[in-house]
């Protein structure tokens, strides 16, 4: 019998994410999966900022290009690092159910906080969504640019002399690290990054023996938030390499919040804006756009224009 095969990277957290789509296509629908890891560029540049380069596309455009070319039928994602727009011929076509969609604070000392780590403490990230939102809230810390898979930034925590570092919640659960956190940062304080904590499936548009089984996969109210807050990214023309941050909400009483905001990169500037609205996937990806216009008429655009000139993607 012929297998479907699934392009990932080749970190641990993507062969985990790929290793789960594909036991579920096996016990759900008796599907077997062969495994194509691919190197993206987003990998090989260790050395600079992703925002600077080209954004968060670059770990999946030659997954991606496996598609299209053939080489392999689905690629699996995490949802955060897609662009906003999906190239002709591809549909994202499930975003299984959505792990922790919060960033997390790992440090050294075990029971440290984020109001508690000490004045100028050295954290390192590699977003500058996260570098922005922190520093609004403690603006002594020292951000250090940090660039890696989740254990090298682990690592990279004792080595490099830092305080503490931030990942997202949903990398370290899925790799059974989640015990590694001190805080899950509420996102009133630090908004995730937009469809952070679902995986995303993609694959060619048209006719396909799996495509019925593969977008079974897809959670219902996982995917109605990852397209709001998708719609919210794509009014704004940008990905998440710039500071831009969006999250959907299924709350009771079949409705939705969606809360959207851009800010400087010193986080000295945030615009925000939210809208609730029926839980329907038309309505929220209206309110996906409708909070993208206000964050931009509000001063948003001004400050995307800014951080396009200085050269972030």
């Amino acid at each position: 019998m012929k297998r479907l095969r699934i392009a990932t990277r080749g970190s641990d957290l993507a062969r985990a994410q790929v290793s789960w789509v594909a036991a579920e296509l096996r016990s759900r629908f008796a599907i077997e999966t062969e495994t194509i890891v691919i190197k993206t560029t987003g990998d090989t540049i260790q050395d600079k900022s992703l925002a600077k380069v080209g954004g968060k596309g670059l770990f999946v455009k030659e997954l991606e290009e496996a598609l299209l070319e053939e080489r392999a039928d689905i690629a699996v994602h995490s949802a955060k690092d897609l662009p906003s727009r999906v190239p002709p011929g591809l549909d994202l076509v499930a975003f299984p159910q959505r792990a922790d969609c919060r960033d997390a604070l790992v440090a050294r000392d075990a029971s440290m906080r984020l109001e508690r780590l000490p004045r100028g403490a050295r954290v390192g990230t590699g977003s500058v969504r996260r570098t922005a939102l922190l520093l609004a809230k403690r603006p002594d810390l020292e951000i250090v640019p940090l660039r890696g898979n989740v254990p090298t930034r682990l690592q990279k925590l004792d080595t490099e002399g830092l305080d503490a570092v931030i990942l997202a919640s949903a990398g370290l659960d899925r790799l059974g690290l989640g015990d590694r956190i001190c805080e899950r940062l509420d996102p009133d304080v630090v908004l995730p990054a937009v469809a952070q904590g679902p995986l995303a499936i993609e694959m060619r548009e048209g006719p396909s023996a799996w495509a019925e089984s593969v977008r079974r996969l897809d959670d219902a109210d996982s995917g109605l938030a990852a397209r709001g807050e998708r719609s919210f990214l794509h009014c704004l023309e940008g990905d998440c390499s710039v500071p831009v941050a969006a999250l959907c909400e299924v709350l009771p009483g079949s409705r939705a919040r969606l809360r959207g905001l851009v800010c400087s990169t010193d986080g000295t500037r945030i615009i925000r804006s939210e809208r609730e609205v029926e839980a329907s996937p038309a309505a929220v990806c209206e309110a996906g756009e409708a909070v993208a216009g206000d964050v931009l008429d509000k001063g948003g655009a001004e400050i995307l224009e800014a951080l396009r000139a200085e050269g972030f993607r």
